[in-house]
């Protein structure tokens, strides 16, 4: 449980900055990007977009709402 919460904070912390973006085509030639800590790990990948305007879009999506999204703990420890 600590790792999922450190984890989700890290996605907090390194979401705002554009320097942590890689935007990436795959072999489909579909778009994404991944979302990688300072020291170069990557913490997120991000879903395959049909367009580079549509992944844009997705990243200043995470950079607006990851930093202040709710967390919901539906465990029961």
């Amino acid at each position: 449980k600590q790792g999922c919460k450190s984890g989700v904070n890290s996605v907090k912390v390194h979401a705002p900055e554009d320097s942590n973006y890689e935007k990436k085509v795959a072999i489909n030639g579909k778009y994404f990007f991944i979302l990688k800590a300072k020291n170069g790990e990557t913490i997120g990948k991000s879903e395959m977009y049909n367009s580079t305007q549509a992944r844009d879009h997705g990243i200043v999506s995470v950079k607006t709402n990851a930093p202040i999204a709710e967390i919901q703990d539906l465990t029961t420890d």
